[in-house]
């Protein structure tokens, strides 16, 4: 794949590794991007757009995207303070399960401007606290999705008994206003295959929320999950038609929202290392790359070979050997990339792994064999 080329300027200058070098200005613009086809005409009233902070919640991605978000997603308490302090005038959504009460109480403290409700349990601990909040009642659905890289069920939301649970509940607790339902179901899908979910869970909750609740306005949370193919960087996910067909499906008096994170910033990080060591062993050879895998966690999560862009000292890049990428953790599962082409790499040779934007360094296991920890580089020209 290519490196831009005023990060592979970056990357050439430096003289310490590992170190994730994350470019803003490609973050920009692919998120005006997604802005723009979201807002477009042909989306007509599009979805409200919030940022999944879960992906990556460093402050400076966080501030290149305020101007294009309607909103972000937090998950947790820590988030929801990081990104209140990073964006003081951010709307915020909170989910989640398990949350404490000491982080109910942290979300009405700070404004979360929505709050989703995970179970009966956790709505009867809101209404306890007595104070005004606005919700959402995620919805664990019975739907399967063919092709999703992960299925968000089992703890994750609420089949319809449990919801009907909390619609009872609400009745009697008129601080806690039902704006409508959540519903994350799955990820890793392309755009027409989010459209049919998406089909799948208005044609439930439109209905539900009118007819059990009483709310002809509602709001309906459809989640992320918008695919990202590392086996091909430069495919993404089509935006436009996405849109186009979310203008299509909602039904007239509803908001809908969605909460994309790893479909956003992962393009636009990278984790730049150098060779330590070339050996082989048993017919296979193997290089052992300064850091690893507790540093970039997401090709052993995914299962899959982190896409890369070797730059050895001589300059040619051509494969003339197959190689499998390794770290310096003692582990055989501390794999970058397995039995994949690379050219000659010696000691002292450079490797950037690409897509390192999101679901990468804030996922990782840091402190196993306490190596050192990267550096980071935010390029904002």
């Amino acid at each position: 794949m290519n490196m831009p080329s005023h990060v592979l300027s970056y990357v050439r200058g430096l003289e310490r590794f590992p170190a994730y070098v994350y470019d803003l200005p490609g973050l920009r613009s692919h998120a005006e991007a997604v802005c723009s086809a979201l807002k477009s005409p042909q989306a007509a009233d599009g979805p409200e757009l919030y940022y999944a902070a879960k992906a990556n919640p460093d402050a400076p991605l966080l501030r290149v995207l305020a101007p294009f978000v309607d909103g972000v997603e937090v998950s947790s308490g820590g988030e929801l303070v990081h990104v209140r302090q990073v964006l003081p005038d951010a709307r915020l959504a909170f989910g989640g399960p398990g949350k404490t009460d000491e982080e109910l109480r942290l979300a009405l403290d700070l404004g979360v401007h929505r709050l989703h409700v995970e179970s009966p349990h956790e709505l009867r601990r809101l209404a306890s606290l007595d104070r005004p909040a606005e919700i959402l009642l995620r919805a664990n659905l019975p739907v399967a999705t063919s092709g999703a890289a992960l299925s968000m069920s089992g703890p994750f939301g609420m089949d319809e008994d449990a919801l009907e649970t909390c619609a009872e509940l609400l009745t009697g607790h008129p601080r806690l206003r039902l704006r409508g339902v959540h519903a994350h179901l799955a990820s890793g899908l392309d755009a027409p295959a989010m459209l049919g979910l998406a089909s799948r869970i208005l044609g439930w909750a439109v209905p539900w929320l009118r007819d059990v609740c009483g709310i002809t306005d509602p709001e309906v949370n459809l989640g992320g999950g918008m695919g990202v193919d590392y086996t091909a960087p430069d495919r993404l996910f089509d935006w436009k038609d996405y849109a186009a067909g979310l203008a299509a499906l909602a039904p007239p008096g509803v908001r809908l929202r969605i909460e994309p994170g790893r479909a956003v910033t992962a393009y636009h990080g990278w984790y730049v290392t150098d060779v330590l060591d070339v050996k082989t062993t048993h017919g296979h050879t193997y290089v052992v790359l300064r850091g690893g895998t507790h540093h970039l966690r997401t090709p052993v999560t995914k299962g899959h070979d982190q896409p890369f862009v070797p730059l050895p000292s001589g300059g040619a890049q051509e494969p003339t050997q197959r190689a499998t990428l390794v770290g310096q953790l003692c582990t055989p599962k501390d794999v970058f990339a397995r039995d994949v082409p690379v050219p000659s790499l010696q000691p002292g040779d450079v490797v950037a792994f690409a897509m390192a934007g999101a679901y990468a360094w804030n996922i990782s296991h840091h402190d196993f064999l306490m190596h050192p920890k990267p550096e980071f580089h935010y390029l904002d020209h």
